[in-house]
């Protein structure tokens, strides 16, 4: 097991974001008084006995928790052997590729894409996206991830040609119609599109049980991932109301009761179609059973909730930030 650990910990360092290891570490040792070499050598050993990588050792606060308090935390060497358990790498590629989940799961969806290869073929694919009532379209990778290399374009600066040609230049090789979020969603912050994120587990009998659900905020980004400088919320799962401040995943930042741009508060917002919105999950859980813990992006529209896209590594910073507390053991009894 030590061994194991070992291991983690060389991939925790190589992966290290040293600017932002940096930042935090200055500013931990600053704010709690702590020497910078005590707060190393407790990195080193938080990581090696609870198997979080080095940043989320401030993102967690352990430098403030007891052992207790550190044990309910999951983390990043956690997290990847529960989640290959629950949705094994051969029935992952559905989630993993944005075409082939569009297509499995096209009753969820009620936006318009098509594949690079698609326009390629007839390029009336391409005009036909070009004309949707949106005004815009959205580039991606199919096996992208975190929001890296997604672009939002508008469509009259675009023809089947240049749009050809934009996709080969950045990589991408799917295009989708811009979705146009609710109303409410778009006065809370309408620099990009507010997601929400609803975990899905099935239990040993396949039913569905629900982990958590947050509101994901973009603040003046495209994106709403929480690597892009966005927040996230908890939502009360019977309500859809949101229960708890917004909060970055940049430890220097503080969280936010009140939107800092659009100044529309973010505690007590209520998410429109929330019943539809967990029936829809639900139902969506069932479709491949092979998977049984999937982090769900539904995007909320004037008309109603529709699938974005489906995790299988749903985000385990996601989750338990936004509660400020570990949520590791309510995990348990699906190991076991």
């Amino acid at each position: 097991m030590q061994f194991k650990r070992l291991l983690y910990l060389g991939y925790y360092l190589k992966e290290l974001d040293k600017k932002k290891f940096k930042a935090f570490l200055n500013y931990v040792s600053s704010t709690e008084h702590i020497p910078k070499t005590s707060i190393l050598l407790d990195i080193i050993g938080a990581s090696l006995k609870h198997n979080i990588s080095i940043l989320e050792y401030f993102q967690f606060h352990f430098y403030k928790l007891s052992s207790k308090e550190r044990e309910t935390f999951a983390g990043t060497g956690y997290m990847y052997e529960y989640q290959l358990k629950m949705n094994p790498k051969a029935s992952r590629q559905v989630l993993e590729n944005k075409l082939e989940f569009l297509m499995l799961y096209n009753q969820f969806i009620h936006h318009d894409f098509a594949s690079l290869k698609d326009i390629k073929e007839d390029h009336a694919v391409a005009q036909r996206l070009l004309s949707n009532k949106s005004g815009k379209v959205v580039l991606k990778n199919s096996i992208g991830q975190c929001g890296h290399g997604i672009e939002v374009k508008n469509c009259n600066e675009l023809n089947a040609k240049s749009l050809i040609h934009r996709l080969e230049k950045t990589g991408n090789d799917l295009v989708e119609e811009f979705v146009v979020q609710h109303k409410d969603l778009m006065k809370l912050s309408p620099s990009g599109l507010n997601t929400i994120r609803i975990i899905t587990q099935l239990d040993k009998n396949n039913n569905v049980e629900v982990l958590g659900a947050r509101l994901r905020i973009t603040v003046n980004s495209t994106v709403d991932n929480l690597a892009a400088g966005n927040i996230a919320a908890p939502i009360d799962l019977e309500t859809g109301i949101v229960d708890g401040p917004g909060v970055y995943s940049d430890i220097t930042k503080p969280s936010e009761v009140i939107h800092p741009i659009t100044k529309i508060s973010v505690l007590n917002f209520k998410v429109p179609y929330w019943k539809e919105t967990m029936e829809m999950v639900k139902k969506a859980a069932m479709i491949n059973k092979h998977n049984q813990s999937i982090g769900w992006d539904i995007a909320i529209t004037d008309e109603g909730p529709e699938l974005i896209e489906g995790n299988h590594d749903w985000c385990k910073l996601l989750w338990q930030l936004p509660v400020n507390r570990g949520l590791k053991p309510s995990l348990e009894k699906y190991i076991k």
